[in-house]
């Protein structure tokens, strides 16, 4: 959502991480790379809630054709500096050896384009030119919201929520994305 305001300035350097998972093991064993066309392709997808504070970032499984294996929030990258920020995110690709990479377009209610569209639109690009990787923009209209609302069911105050927010956006930018391919629709936008 583009009005997030954090209560404190995190270092430009500063990563937080979700907790790991049980037993400390990945969803699934890293993949190799995939050869493009991400979207039919088994292995890891990285999915981002691109913020102008902070990166919200999910893993999921995609075990072919839209179907979803495993997902969960993965960890937030704090901070303005571009360098620092791609930087850490190199290092999940490194980690993770996506098939795909998803960032979430915001939009207007009415679907139309804002301010943050255009920067979401920005940083799904630098992925693609840094890490030679597919990536597809997945609305997300609304995904801050349900995601704080999710983590506030959970019993989270809003110190935890904070932390977490912008993963669990993230975690349901990439379940939508899995359910309009398990449904067979193409809604995630993916520019030439």
């Amino acid at each position: 959502m583009p009005d997030r305001l954090p209560l404190g300035r995190p270092e430009a350097s500063e990563v937080l991480h979700a907790e790991p998972p049980r037993g400390g093991e990945h969803p699934s064993p890293p993949p190799g790379r995939g050869s493009g066309g991400g979207g039919n392709s088994a292995g890891s997808v990285l999915a981002f809630d691109f913020g102008l504070k902070r990166i919200g970032v999910a893993i999921g499984t995609q075990l072919g054709a839209g179907r979803l294996g495993s997902a969960r929030a993965l960890t937030t990258i704090a901070g303005e500096a571009a360098e620092a920020r791609f930087a850490a995110i190199a290092a999940l690709i490194a980690e993770w050896q996506p098939v795909l990479l998803l960032v979430g377009r915001p939009l207007n209610d009415d679907g139309t384009a804002h301010e943050m569209t255009a920067r979401c639109e920005r940083f799904a690009n630098q992925l693609r030119g840094r890490f030679r990787l597919s990536v597809e923009e997945v609305d997300e209209r609304f995904s801050s919201t349900e995601a704080d609302s999710n983590l506030r069911e959970r019993g989270l105050s809003w110190q935890q929520r904070k932390t977490q927010v912008d993963a669990e956006a993230a975690l349901i930018i990439l379940q939508s994305w899995f359910e309009l391919h398990a449904d067979g629709h193409a809604n995630a936008h993916s520019p030439a």
